[in-house]
């Protein structure tokens, strides 16, 4: 090979890269030209709701008091309350847990599941009456959510209406002294307390 034919080689290379970076420069400058567009804006608005469970007593005006003295076995002390879902959510679940109000000052009445203190509940759907200080009647339909229990658990409430916002349930509560228990619950004292609780229901897809 010749120096003239080397030469022309070379140049042919040279011509060629050129062409490539030409290429390349002009596809660089095409990324500078972009369309855009947009919608117009959804507003989105979240507000959350209350979950409230509130107890009132349905006779006894302003005071939710039960407390007796000199009891007896075969005795029994009742007491009428409204449960009011007073929120704006849905309950899943709602319970009664009864626990010594003071866990040092415990007796037999608590601690006996056999002889000591038992609790009813009992649901009226019109509401309960009072035919005397004593005593209190049903003219709809009765439910026993709590049937004769050791007084001191937790206590599931099977389908209380209170479960659904702006529910109610008419309730009594009982708590009685067995026919059974012996001298050895002479003289003693027990406190309990009653608290009602509710579980949120499931959130849901809106």
């Amino acid at each position: 090979m010749n120096a003239t034919t080397r030469t022309r080689t070379a140049r042919k290379v040279i011509g060629s890269l050129g062409v490539i970076g030409a290429a390349a420069a002009v596809a660089g400058l095409g990324t500078f030209g972009t369309f855009t567009d947009s919608t117009t804006p959804l507003n989105a608005t979240v507000a959350t709701g209350t979950l409230s469970i509130n107890l009132t007593a349905a006779h006894d005006t302003g005071t939710l008091n039960m407390a007796a003295t000199n009891f007896v076995p075969g005795d029994s002390l009742t007491r009428s309350v409204n449960l009011v879902n007073n929120g704006t959510t849905n309950f899943s679940a709602l319970n009664l847990a009864a626990t010594p109000s003071d866990a040092t000052k415990t007796s037999l009445l608590t601690t006996d599941q056999v002889n000591g203190l038992k609790l009813s509940v009992k649901s009226c759907s019109t509401g309960w009456t009072r035919p005397t200080s004593t005593t209190y009647a049903c003219s709809g339909t009765t439910k026993t959510l709590v049937n004769n229990a050791p007084a001191v658990g937790n206590f599931a409430l099977p389908t209380p209406a209170s479960i659904a916002a702006g529910g109610t349930d008419h309730l009594i509560i009982s708590l009685a002294l067995p026919t059974d228990a012996g001298n050895q619950f002479q003289g003693l004292s027990s406190g309990l307390s009653l608290t009602f609780g509710g579980t949120q229901a499931d959130g849901t897809t809106r």
